[in-house]
């Protein structure tokens, strides 16, 4: 590609931050390429290096943005799907049930925490080295999973397979940080997010499977051919996204872009434009290349430690709240309890058929789904009604039907089991509580990351391990609350005030938002995050 073919396609754009973290100035300026923006300036601004992720093409994008929803989706139907198994393993080696279900309650607490030692290793060699890598060990811990004949050597490859695809957890909200506009995000962390959610029903896949009259073992087979497809996929298609931009203003004069300052550092010099200072464009065969990177100014060790300091940021803290209780109260309080109901009277239902709830699940995601990119769209009119100055807490205005929803529907899961109402009442009740969960999924993650840019890796990790952490220490007691209180008084009761309250922190985020992102800017942890900066999604 020629100098002037290649400045056909670079994006322009004037929009700059402001000095507190999440306030962008996106007028656009005379020049300003705005197609696609809903009329603002892009933000970050590429470079005119076309090895810059956001100067890849739509589609380029588009496929690696699948692939990562597509490992979500995989990794975490991995985790949870086996827990129709329970019984069968408990038969099969020996063990109580409550011993069983520890292969699904550990696996699960190592693919939260998966994120602690994999997300400082993307940042230290880069992201394509480890999403492949985490494939690999993915891929053969569920072939061992399907091989293991003892209680024991399921445990460990189970949170083999756990820990490795954990990564799930932050490496696709990175990669999309990595390639898409700021106005982008909002819809394609939707889209992550529900494949994320939809990999909840891997019970029901799993539960058909055993009624086809085939061993437990074939539902790991499964997977592991999915597995290898992704595998393969991710080699060909999924670049290295990590990029250290420098601008054009920014560059020295006299130089190409500093071999510090890009990936394009390996090219020898006949792939550089030296005449116009760009380098040129990456060929196919050199972006298959497994390893990326070492980048020297990443300290792993300080890297596993400073995401604990985000616990204490109101915004992180927020999502870890909402992904916590929403997991812990939600997802595991339908799938535990439904089952127990549903099979007995005056239900009468099989087994086999216990895990449809799963398709209420289904419905509730899909509906919400078509809301992926309503943040980005309010935020944009916003935006333009505020002279071009965007703020990160425009896009939550979307979340308040969401905010008294989900509630609702927890009251009415809770009423239904305690009164043995309909199973309409159930798969309604569901319905609703993962149609607002979706938005709280989505845009208080997408809002966190909008308002603080510094290590903004570490604090996917705090997220992960909070979240974590807290669905863990609910689940391994929620059925006993529940049936020594009463459906009616935890579910209805405790479980909705929970989950109401977390939500309703969305009106002190739209009223004092911005006032708490200045006040936490002039804190001590915050300067120390901005020195210590060696990843910012923004730039």
């Amino acid at each position: 590609m020629d100098y002037e073919e290649h400045l056909r396609h670079v994006v322009r754009s004037h929009a700059h931050e402001g000095n507190v973290p999440g306030t962008v100035y996106l007028k656009a300026d005379e020049g300003d390429d705005t197609k696609g923006t809903y009329g603002q300036a892009v933000f970050p601004i590429p470079s005119d290096d076309p090895n810059d992720p956001l100067q890849w093409s739509d589609f380029k994008k588009t496929v690696i943005l699948i692939i990562c929803c597509l490992y979500s989706f995989i990794s975490n139907s991995a985790t949870l799907g086996p827990s129709v198994y329970i019984g069968i393993w408990a038969a099969e080696f020996d063990v109580s049930a409550s011993t069983a279900s520890g292969l699904l309650s550990y696996p699960n607490l190592a693919y939260g925490f998966g994120s602690l030692l994999l997300v400082p290793l993307y940042l230290k060699i880069g992201r394509r080295p480890v999403m492949l890598g985490s494939l690999a060990v993915f891929l053969v811990g569920l072939i061992a999973a399907s091989q293991s004949t003892t209680f024991n050597g399921l445990m460990v490859t189970r949170v083999l397979h756990a820990f490795s695809s954990g990564v799930c957890e932050a490496l696709p909200v990175q990669l999309v940080n990595d390639i898409f506009f700021l106005h982008e995000r909002g819809k394609r962390i939707g889209y992550y997010t529900f494949c994320l959610c939809m990999g909840a029903t891997g019970p029901l896949y799993a539960g058909y499977m055993l009624a086809g009259g085939y061993s437990w073992r074939l539902y790991f087979y499964v997977e592991s051919a999915f597995a290898g497809v992704l595998l393969v996929a991710s080699f060909f298609f999924v670049e290295e996204t990590a990029y250290k931009r420098v601008l054009p203003s920014e560059a020295p004069a006299s130089d190409t872009v500093s071999p510090m300052d890009s990936p394009t550092k390996e090219l020898p010099s006949e792939f550089i434009d030296v005449a116009r200072q760009i380098p040129v464009r990456k060929t196919f065969l050199q972006t298959l290349k497994p390893w990326s990177f070492i980048d020297h100014e990443v300290s792993f060790l300080m890297t596993t430690i400073r995401p604990f300091t985000y616990f204490v940021v109101p915004a992180v803290l927020w999502v870890i709240t909402t992904y916590g209780i929403c997991i812990g109260l939600g997802a595991v309080t339908f799938n535990y309890t439904f089952p127990l109901k549903i099979t007995e009277a005056p239900y009468n239902w099989s087994e086999t058929n216990s895990g449809l709830i799963a398709v209420a699940s289904i419905v509730g995601y899909s509906l919400a789904t078509p809301f992926a990119s309503s943040s980005d769209r309010v935020a944009a009119y916003l935006t333009r009604k505020n002279d071009g100055v965007r703020e990160a807490e425009m896009r939550l205005s979307v979340m308040l039907p969401a905010m008294l929803i989900a509630p609702a529907g927890l009251v009415l899961y809770g009423l239904a089991a305690q009164n043995n109402l309909h199973w309409f009442a159930y798969f309604a009740g569901v319905a609703m509580e993962t149609w607002g969960s979706y938005f709280y999924f989505s845009f208080t993650l997408t809002y966190a990351i909008d308002s603080y840019e510094a290590n903004t890796s570490e604090m996917l990790i705090a997220m992960n391990l909070g979240k974590q952490a807290i669905a863990f220490g609910m689940a391994i007691y929620l059925l006993d609350w529940i049936l020594q209180y009463g459906f009616a008084v935890m579910i209805a009761g405790v479980f909705t005030a929970l989950l109401l309250a977390n939500n309703l922190v969305l009106l002190v985020f739209m009223m004092f938002g911005k006032r708490i992102r200045v006040w936490t800017s002039k804190t001590w942890l915050a300067q120390m995050h901005k020195s210590t900066a060696t990843q910012i999604m923004t730039h």
